[in-house]
């Protein structure tokens, strides 16, 4: 298995698609009970490569993430071969909260002197929608291109 397999909420949501995947791979409803009854094994293996292909082409659409904590912001921009970063910090003394959007506003617009930034990039050490994936498991969070932006903007001002 590649990633994971999908959870029983995200599969009901998924299950037009799977009837689909069943069928392309000459499973049929009454082979598909079948299985599950007789031969469990074959029909989690089943599960498994319906999941990766999902997540696959899920991850590879993803182009930001961002992990947020009380004390930073982390934006990653997901290009084709590289991933670049965008940090903020606050300051050790300072008591700011990074957690939510509204609060990073509100420190951009207030606070800059309370933070500290940071801008890099970096080669994936390994495929690209596995290392989309392992950051999604360790935290991160869809973004989107205007975050990004805002956050380079008021690197720049700063």
């Amino acid at each position: 298995m590649k990633y994971r397999i999908l959870s029983n909420e995200e599969l009901s949501h998924l299950e037009e698609d799977f009837k689909h995947f069943l069928i392309v791979n000459g499973v049929h409803a009454e082979e598909w009970e079948a299985l599950n009854k007789n031969d469990v094994d074959k029909a989690v293996q089943l599960v498994e490569v319906f999941s990766d292909t999902v997540l696959q082409k899920v991850y590879e659409k993803i182009e930001y993430l961002e992990f947020r904590s009380l004390d930073t912001c982390m934006v990653f921009h997901l290009c084709e071969d590289k991933i670049e970063l965008i940090s903020i910090h606050r300051k050790a003394e300072s008591s700011i909260d990074l957690s939510t959007v509204e609060s990073i506003h509100e420190a951009l617009k207030n606070n800059a002197d309370e933070l500290t930034f940071f801008k890099t990039e970096k080669n994936y050490s390994k495929n690209r929608e596995l290392e989309i994936h392992d950051m999604i498991e360790q935290g991160c969070l869809l973004s989107s291109s205007q975050f990004w932006t805002a956050l380079s903007l008021s690197i720049v001002k700063n």
